[in-house]
């Protein structure tokens, strides 16, 4: 038994899915199986039940995760202890956000741990807000600026930054649907919407055409990551229910091209807000890095 394999046990305890953790880990599914196999044979128990459908922790199981989750935590604080002193913090933080909130929301969360750790190397990520969650998840990020989920996995640790506001945005300019679109009762049937892959932005919309019994909406293209959907919807190629954030942190050249929709035709229900916030795993709270940026996040909050 050693401390890689505590490591692996412990991704594997979160995922169930010896198929994700090996990729996340970066090991075949049989080096796996085979260091998960070594375990159990060290303990003399098996820890997982295993079948075709599922993998699940066993009793054994249960008490071998806490155990090795104290282990790691006190290895983690032996090294960080060894390697810095008592006023100085080093090392790596990556952190992943998507585009806008790099601009929107980062510079706030960062400024003060950069004033007070400026030794502490930054590594910043960007891509889908809504694959913020992943990330975290995989192990791809230590933290991540993410709209909070509908149900957030209890793995993780979710601090509020503040809300955004949701609204329907059009293009400036005629387009081939502007006819339908500025009546009074607009056709949403045949007005072609341009729609993110997953997250809290499609979820809304797809309640939306469920509520209005829209069985087959006119779909122009669904697109990763709210910024390149603001740029299609200024050239005209649908609408889109967007965060406001995004619309307002766009370029000026995209931004004066799109407009916000308002009318009492458009449901006010799809307008709520959601909570944004940094995401962490629970488990890795106790690494002083991350945990010197999370205290300090909740007493800036």
């Amino acid at each position: 038994m050693d401390i890689r394999d505590l490591r692996l046990f412990l991704h594997l305890c979160d995922t169930c899915h010896f198929g994700m953790t090996a990729n996340a880990m970066h090991v075949s599914p049989s080096t796996l199986s085979r260091q998960i196999q070594r375990l159990e044979d060290y303990f003399g128990h098996p820890l997982f039940i295993r079948d075709n459908r599922q993998v699940q922790l066993t009793e054994v199981g249960e008490e071998v995760r806490r155990f090795a989750q104290q282990i790691l935590n006190l290895h983690q604080q032996l090294k960080q202890n060894i390697e810095q002193s008592d006023h100085k913090l080093t090392g790596e933080l990556t952190l992943f956000c998507s585009v806008t909130a790099a601009y929107s929301h980062l510079p706030d969360v960062l400024d003060r741990f950069r004033i007070h750790y400026p030794l502490v190397e930054i590594k910043l990520s960007t891509g889908d807000a809504a694959d913020a969650v992943a990330k975290i998840q995989s192990n791809d990020a230590d933290l991540a600026i993410a709209g909070r989920p509908k149900q957030l996995p209890t793995s993780l640790e979710f601090l509020k930054l503040g809300t955004i506001d949701m609204a329907l945005f059009i293009p400036k300019l005629n387009s081939s649907f502007s006819d339908i679109l500025h009546k009074k009762n607009p056709d949403w049937r045949n007005i072609p919407f341009i729609l993110p892959e997953h997250g809290p932005s499609r979820n809304k919309i797809d309640l939306w055409f469920k509520q209005q019994k829209i069985l087959t909406p006119k779909i122009y293209a669904t697109v990763a990551g709210h910024e390149a959907i603001v740029s299609m919807v200024a050239l005209g190629c649908g609408v889109a229910l967007l965060p406001k954030v995004v619309v307002e942190n766009s370029p000026e050249r995209i931004r004066e091209r799109v407009i916000e929709w308002s009318s009492d035709s458009w449901p006010t229900t799809l307008m709520t807000s959601f909570d944004i916030g940094i995401c962490v795993q629970k488990r890795r709270l106790s690494e002083k890095i991350i945990a010197t940026f999370w205290h300090m996040c909740t007493n800036n909050v």
